[in-house]
């Protein structure tokens, strides 16, 4: 099997080299997400098949497409649902196509036949927050969390997504005391980011910042304006609950956005106020970033995530701090 496995990563790394050739330039998340998951489902199908039949070259189709390494996943699943290592990379693999909900229910799926992986509890826990439109962790998040640290004390995510948890939740000296065990354990640079978030977590809190640590300075907020363009409305029939998303995203970063709020179509033309309150996730604020890409999104779902039918604002770049409010204009064709 070990020759097997070693034969076919290098016959599918010779062919996603050429199917991949005219997607590098143009789209590279979706090339290399394209060959981590054929390359890491070629063992694991053959796991999971293991009979000549799936070996014979006529029944073999190799995936063109981040979709169709997706959809032979799946069926292979359908098949033999009981690998939690084929769950699992399913979940990675929904998750690299911005498919947040599915990658949430194949975590799941993994995390009930490994209930002993904290690296799977972990990445499941993760998967709900991010398949929540305001990338909340929920209380079942919270207790893979927990179940995470139970099995490994020192795992970094989960105490990590912990101390985050329970700041969401306001319990902000049960997220410094979560976090405060980390400082031993990580580089200088990352310990300096992670002892400002304590701190912050301790001032809000009421208690006073490490010893030999200074306060973080407040972060001044950033403001949007954002309106429909002229005729917009009158050409595209919107209910007035229809979500508005104000998004700022690092321009050098994940896709994720580093501050977020959420709005209705009957409050425009609105001035929106972004600052760290609007962070979804601690670690990547809005005061962190030197420049950030702005764009308001229509989302008749109220998903947080793009939806088919979602009509956004044209991008805008802005270097921080901002000198005045920033104009986003929905509708311009």
């Amino acid at each position: 099997m070990n020759v097997f496995l070693a034969l076919s990563a290098l016959l599918a790394l010779a062919v996603l080299l050429v199917l991949l050739r005219p997607l590098w330039r143009d789209a590279r998340g979706v090339a290399v997400g394209v060959a981590v998951v054929v390359l890491a489902s070629t063992g694991l199908l053959y796991r999971m098949v293991g009979t000549p039949p799936a070996l014979d070259p006529a029944n073999l189709k190799a995936p063109e497409t981040l979709g169709d390494a997706i959809a032979q996943l799946e069926a292979e699943l359908q098949r033999n649902p009981g690998q939690a290592e084929g769950w699992q990379l399913l979940g990675q693999a929904y998750q690299r196509d911005n498919r947040p909900a599915k990658a949430r229910d194949a975590f799941a799926r993994a995390v009930k036949l490994s209930p002993q992986s904290a690296d799977l509890a972990t990445e499941a826990a993760q998967a709900r927050a991010l398949a929540d439109d305001r990338r909340l962790f929920d209380a079942e998040a919270v207790a893979l969390l927990q179940g995470a640290l139970q099995v490994e004390p020192e795992h970094q995510r989960a105490r990590w997504f912990l101390g985050i948890a329970q700041r969401q939740a306001g319990d902000n000296a049960a997220a410094a005391a979560t976090w405060e065990p980390l400082l031993a354990r990580v580089d200088a640079a990352t310990a300096a980011s992670l002892r400002r978030e304590i701190d912050n977590a301790r001032i809000a809190a009421g208690m006073p910042p490490l010893p030999g640590a200074e306060p973080a300075a407040p972060a001044s907020g950033l403001q949007v304006k954002v309106a429909l363009a002229p005729g917009f409305a009158e050409r595209v029939r919107l209910r007035g609950d229809t979500s508005v998303f104000v998004i700022a995203r690092a321009t050098d970063g994940p896709p994720m956005p580093v501050a977020v709020e959420k709005r209705r179509v009957s409050e425009l033309p609105f001035t929106a106020t972004l600052d760290d309150g609007d962070s979804p996730m601690p670690a990547g604020k809005l005061s962190q970033q030197r420049e950030v890409e702005l764009v308001a999104r229509l989302s008749e779902s109220g998903e947080g995530n793009r939806q088919d039918g979602d009509i956004e604002s044209k991008p805008v770049r802005v270097i921080l701090p901002a000198a005045s409010p920033v104009e986003l204009v929905i509708g311009i064709p």
